[in-house]
């Protein structure tokens, strides 16, 4: 069936002027279509026949229909399968019916258009005049016993008028027979080419210069904002790492499209090599040389493989690291002398900033010869680009807490107090908006575009807020979960039933087999984050009681958490008087962590049933540690040990404890009580000793890899057995000291 023709879009004069424009500047133009569906498919229809375009692209559930049969269609959910491609003309179908707007695939996609290209986005008519209504991508957020219809738009309403106010967005309403004109694009004298050939810019080219020469012990950070170029020179320099010897160099990303660009580089520049599932593969001067990409949970694993030297290992570059946890970035730089880390300051996954604050404090520490190359100029499209300044906009990608020297300032003019946010009314205020989302960005190694509508509609979601007069301190997002009926909640521990949402809930019924976990009625911290700036004065304690205090009025009968085990969140969440009640047993692929489930009561005691589900996990987790969490960190599998009641030192117990130190028995037959008497002291030990501990303290914390993980060879590789043997008995000698002394 052919689409009826929309009689206003017959001149597409205004067009021609937009793209000429476009071209001569290297800037991306902007249209949006807010027109009722026939009449926007029409419109999209005419701007594509208009002009030859270069692979244009049509995004969404619907169909383009039968006069744009050239162009190729995306369901949103595959946007980040285009990741590295580029487009002429990209129609984004944010109608309804179809798919509605997806953050995720808008913040993706909108970087795939390139230069003299043009963005066409497709909304309902309504947006034209501020409005909104649930679109279908909401179902997303719809957890149970939600539906689409019912959530909040306030999301959507701040997009419209976001489209509104930009002037550099050319507005077609339904009304209109002719888009209203936007700003064209202003004339900029372009920068000099540097003298790399291979390079861009000047920035790129330094940035090739300094990853082309990393020394050991000194890794390279690159950082910058999309469409810099960062990832193209990554893979400039890895051939030239090729090219002046090295055979093998490995990369890393969270997802494998995200080095498309640096494996595309590598093919441009060796056209004679061999590219395939993630490997780059070429023989230069009779050498067989490689670049092979590894997913982040597999770096540390790939060390042990056969043709790797663990003493002499591969080159390591890391792209997109601000979407990787510390923890796991921490390992890799202990175990590459050689690496690099690249990060995307504002993009759509992970952020720069909280990447900054996270990691830059343990490179100075660990590697302080560490350098930091900043690429400031784009690559792929000119500076003041329309396109993507609309993306920062409408995506919140600039979103930036206060400054230190305002929040220094708040604190010293006013208290802190705690309040509770209207929605409705955030999303109002821009500036209070960027202060508050800001700070969730820096805090969390992973943001995307989704979590600020998440932030804005999400159903059952709280913002409790720190201030000291108007400044934002901290923040903390609580999800509503459980209170399902009983029959509903025995079909989910049964696996007969999953319904949408409940995170935490649903796992611990479904994994645990606590039906009562989904009966009952949680709070769900997702996020909480404290300025930088506010560190410990409480704050974020107090965001946390703020939350304990509201709950019972809520007929909310537990608080729970869910996050990447890492031992310094745990130590949190532990004095916030959170138990542990689940831990995943494998890792994300992405962030290389084990996933954590802890819970509390809002009184902060007596609860029977988290008790129950606590110790069902304590029981289980050395076994755990023994088996399939063997390569847990130390100080993680530390951190979990410390739950649990105090086993009493019997005097049986401490006659076989200096026994063994002594000199009598191995360490395998005497593990069992051992681990008993370490756990003793462990536990008895009070957790703020842990801040500044003695060299002997650190020893014995860390003997729990040997007695737990049998990780002995590892914790003491440059020993023989007998002196290992002796360093044990040293460690039980200890032991037995400490124990004796609190008897």
């Amino acid at each position: 069936m052919r689409v009826p023709r929309d009689d206003a879009a017959a001149s597409m004069t205004w067009l021609a002027t937009l793209v000429e424009a476009c071209q001569a500047q290297d800037h991306r133009g902007v249209v949006w279509v807010a027109a009722p569906g026939e009449q926007a498919l029409a419109r999209a229809c005419a701007i594509h026949r208009s002009r030859e375009w270069h692979a244009p692209l049509w995004v969404g559930e619907g169909e383009p229909g039968a006069d744009m049969p050239a162009i190729d269609r995306l369901p949103m959910s595959q946007a980040r399968s285009r990741l590295g491609q580029e487009h002429d003309l990209l129609i984004f179908d944010a109608r309804t019916p179809g798919s509605g707007f997806d953050p995720d695939a808008f913040g993706a996609l909108s970087g795939t258009v390139r230069a003299g290209g043009l963005l066409v986005v497709l909304t309902p008519a309504e947006w034209a005049t501020g409005t909104a209504h649930p679109d279908n991508d909401y179902a997303r957020l719809a957890h149970w016993p939600h539906d689409a219809r019912s959530l909040s738009v306030h999301y959507l309403t701040r997009l419209a008028r976001v489209l509104h106010r930009d002037a550099g967005v050319w507005c077609w309403p339904a009304e209109r027979r002719m888009p209203r004109p936007g700003r064209l694009p202003s004339s900029e004298a372009s920068p000099p080419r540097p003298d790399d050939t291979a390079c861009v810019t000047a920035d790129q080219a330094a940035a090739v210069h300094r990853l082309t020469r990393l020394r050991r012990r000194r890794p390279v950070v690159l950082s910058a904002d999309r469409g810099r170029g960062k990832s193209a020179a990554l893979g400039i320099a890895a051939a030239r790492r090729l090219q002046a010897g090295e055979t093998l160099l490995w990369v890393t990303a969270p997802r494998r499209a995200s080095v498309e660009p640096l494996f595309a580089r590598l093919a441009a520049l060796f056209p004679h090599g061999h590219r395939a599932e993630g490997r780059f593969q070429v023989t230069l001067a009779s050498r067989a040389c490689e670049v092979r990409f590894l997913a982040p949970d597999a770096v540390i694993e790939a060390l042990s493989a056969p043709d790797v030297d663990r003493r002499a290992p591969p080159t390591l570059f890391v792209d997109e690291a601000a979407a990787i946890p510390t923890p796991l970035l921490a390992r890799w730089l202990e175990a590459f002398p050689r690496l690099a880390f690249a990060t995307t300051v504002h993009g759509y996954e992970g952020t720069g900033r909280g990447f900054q604050i996270r990691f830059y404090a343990r490179l100075s520490r660990d590697t302080p010869d560490w350098r930091e190359v900043r690429l400031a100029a784009p690559v792929r499209w000119a500076e003041g680009d329309p396109l993507e300044r609309l993306t920062r906009d409408m995506l919140l990608l600039d979103a930036a807490p206060a400054d230190d020297a305002e929040v220094t300032a708040a604190l010293a003019a006013s208290p802190v107090h705690i309040r509770w946010l209207d929605r409705a009314a955030l999303a109002e205020d821009e500036s209070m908006l960027a202060a508050l989302f800001g700070l969730l960005v820096q805090a969390h190694y992973r943001t995307t575009p989704g979590d600020l509508r998440q932030l804005l509609d999400g159903p059952d979601v709280r913002l409790a807020v720190a201030y000291a007069g108007t400044t934002c301190l901290g923040v903390c997002q609580v999800q509503s979960e459980g209170g399902f009926p009983e029959d509903l909640a025995e079909r989910v521990v049964l696996g007969e039933r999953r319904p949408r949402g409940h995170l935490l809930a649903q796992s611990l019924a479904a994994h645990g087999g606590w039906q009562a976990a989904l009966t009952s009625r949680w709070w769900r911290i997702m996020r909480i984050a404290v300025h930088p700036a506010t560190r410990r004065r409480g704050i974020g304690r107090a965001l946390v009681e703020a939350v304990a205090e509201a709950a019972p009025a809520a007929g909310i009968d537990r608080l729970g958490v869910s996050f990447g085990a890492e031992a310094s969140l745990i130590a949190f969440w532990h004095r916030q008087g959170f138990v542990s009640l689940r831990l995943g047993l494998t890792r994300d692929a992405a962030s290389g962590e084990h996933a954590l489930m802890m819970g509390r009561s809002p009184a902060g005691a007596g609860d029977g049933s988290l008790e129950t589900w606590a110790h069902a996990l304590q029981d289980a987790l050395p076994g755990l540690l023994a088996f399939e969490l063997n390569a847990l960190e130390g100080e993680v599998a530390t951190a979990l040990l410390r739950e649990g009641p105090v086993p009493v030192v019997s005097a049986a117990l401490a006659a076989r404890l200096a026994h063994y130190a002594r000199g009598a028995g191995e360490l395998s037959l005497a593990r069992p009580w051992l681990c008993e008497a370490w756990l003793a002291w462990w536990r008895a030990r009070p957790a703020v000793d842990d801040e500044t501990p003695c060299e002997e303290t650190r020893a014995l914390r860390e003997w729990a890899s040997v007695l737990f993980q049998g990780r002995d060879a590892e914790t003491t590789p440059s020993r023989g057995r007998q002196a290992r043997l002796a360093h044990w008995r040293h460690m039980a000698a200890a032991l037995h000291r400490r124990l004796t002394a609190t008897a």
